[in-house]
């Protein structure tokens, strides 16, 4: 009598393990789609519930379809290992952070430096990784394989294919009520499908990728020139300090109650209090603030361009961009640029990241090696922060600067205090307070031979746990505004008030104008004296308060 085969000797077809990944993924690996849609009102019902049912097995057939592409004695594995891997993490930091899958959120991925990566890794993330990808891929990597002829395999997929697409339009027809007000009413949901939202945002950057022509972008600025100064005036010296993850609503400057703004409150600087930015993170931001085209026409652009500070190279200034983060995003490709990292003395910079204060160090070498021909027209010299980047948050002050205690040390920020939560974040802001301070203290003992200014500007805002939110990244129409209401920052001293032209009183009575992102192109263009034909002066911020 021969004895039944064991679960791991007997012989499986492809498309069971296909079906016994589409299943695990759907139920599993989605756990933030069903917890976000459990919480809708809508759905505390039986139809809600037979909803989300029918919309699991929606998701398990859409998967089941792909992987039956994969469904082969050699591929199977491998194509399971390709869904279940980004599955895992995906899983992880949409339910840990409240955060989406998007193309932008996807560019953000791709672009993530290693100290990036450090600070989110976690026990969560291990675990998450470990149950939901390598406890399956474990397990199915000891299964054998049944070996089947090419033809009888392919009519089997074939045959699977069109028995998951019938099922998937059965239920398509049976919930689309349902599933259309949910996805018309609750947009963000769509991008919590997982990891369908992933494999989607990379088609998605590929499409976009391919759809804009190759090669340099276009040039703008062709023929710009430089206003005349004034007798007497010395050449302009902006100070454009990228902030990062900012939040207007903490900055004491702008009514938070909390000091964290003590050094740049005794300055004399003026703080504009609604300020939008381009996007929700920095790669969707960084590109579209510096660029001519505002928000709406970069992403509708059909080509890329060249951006600002292109134009400020092209008009004849000297143009430096120091990084402090993962990059310039592309922007300061064509022009000269460096790490903070370089040449920092190590109480600023350890294990791989520096202190903002980094930016600073050894500045007056840096200006002096520009070109000194370009130098002699002016200096635009952006400063990209790495300021209250997440969600290491206590990591982004010294031991010495943090006036707000106890701080939350953790990158889930969900099991820390709130309070300690926000404490780690103020502290961040009250840092760049410091770091301000010093880049204005430095600008004033360049004013024997340049006229000086700052403009200070966040890249983007942040959740701090808001409805259930952390960190930033949502897609921009259903972004809260915590993640887009950012800081702006103006420190004028009176000789440059007087060369350019700028009233400060008057930029202070318009420090509750609504602006955006959108003005920065225009307003540093204008603040330069740079001539070209993109400058609009409805959109540079000083136009109204700039005496003729």
């Amino acid at each position: 009598m021969s004895r039944p085969m064991s679960f791991a000797s007997r012989e499986w077809n492809p498309l069971t393990l296909a079906l016994i990944t589409s299943l695990w993924v759907a139920a599993f690996a989605n756990w933030p789609l069903w917890r976000a849609l459990l919480a809708l009102p809508e759905n505390a019902s039986l139809r809600g519930a037979l909803f989300i049912a029918g919309f699991g097995a929606m998701i398990a057939s859409l998967t089941f379809v792909l992987l039956c592409v994969a469904a082969w004695r050699r591929a199977i594995k491998p194509a399971a290992a390709l869904f279940l891997v980004p599955a895992a993490a995906g899983a992880h930091f949409m339910g840990t952070y409240g955060v989406v899958i998007d193309p932008t959120m996807m560019v953000n991925v791709l672009q993530t430096n290693a100290t990036e990566t450090r600070d989110l890794i976690s026990l969560r993330l291990v675990m998450s990784l470990l149950f939901i990808a390598a406890l399956p891929i474990a397990l199915m990597w000891r299964l054998p394989v049944r070996r089947l002829s090419f033809v009888a395999q392919l009519s089997r997929n074939l045959g699977a294919m069109l028995a998951g697409i019938a099922l998937l339009a059965v239920l398509l027809f049976a919930l689309f009520a349902d599933l259309s007000a949910t996805m018309r009413n609750h947009k963000s949901m769509r991008y919590l499908i997982n990891p369908l939202n992933s494999f989607y945002a990379l088609g998605s950057l590929a499409h976009q990728a391919n759809a804009r022509p190759k090669g340099p972008p276009e040039a703008i600025g062709v023929g710009a020139t430089l206003a005349p100064r004034a007798a007497g005036a010395r050449p302009p010296l902006m100070l454009l300090v990228v902030g990062e993850t900012a939040r207007s609503d903490h900055f004491s400057l702008n009514g938070y109650e909390r000091p964290t703004n003590p050094q740049l409150a005794t300055l004399g600087v003026v703080s504009y209090r609604d300020v939008t930015s381009c996007g929700t993170n920095t790669a969707a931001s960084l590109p579209c603030m510096f660029s001519h085209l505002g928000r709406a026409g970069y992403e509708s652009r059909e080509r890329e361009h060249e951006n600002l500070l292109d134009l400020a190279q092209r008009a004849g200034l000297a143009v430096l961009w120091l990084d402090n983060q993962s990059g310039c995003k592309g922007l300061c490709e064509r022009v000269p640029n460096g790490m903070a990292s370089e040449g920092a003395p190590a109480t600023l910079c350890s294990d791989g990241e520096c202190l903002d204060e980094a930016l600073l160090h050894g500045l007056d070498a840096r200006l002096a090696a520009l070109d000194p021909a370009r130098r002699a027209n002016g200096v635009l010299l952006v400063l990209h922060q790495m300021g209250s980047h997440g969600p290491a948050y206590w990591r982004r002050a010294p031991a010495d600067r943090k006036p707000f205690q106890p701080e939350c040390l953790t990158n889930v920020l969900q099991q820390c205090d709130r309070q300690a939560l926000v404490n780690a974040y103020d502290n961040s802001i009250a840092y760049t307070d410091h770091v301000l301070a010093q880049s204005i203290a430095w600008l004033g003992r360049q004013q024997g031979a340049f006229d000086p200014l700052l403009l200070y500007v966040s890249d983007h805002g942040e959740s701090l746990g808001e409805n259930g939110l952390y960190l930033h990244g949502l897609p921009y129409a259903v972004a809260p505004r915590e993640q887009v209401h950012v800081p702006m920052v103006v420190w004028l001293p009176a000789q440059t008030e007087q060369a350019a032209g700028l009233r400060k009183a008057c930029l202070a009575e318009q420090r509750d104008r609504p602006i955006s992102h959108d003005h920065l192109f225009h307003t540093v263009s204008g603040a330069l004296g740079i001539r070209a034909g993109e400058y609009r002066a409805e959109l540079d911020a000083f136009a109204a308060c700039r005496q003729p």
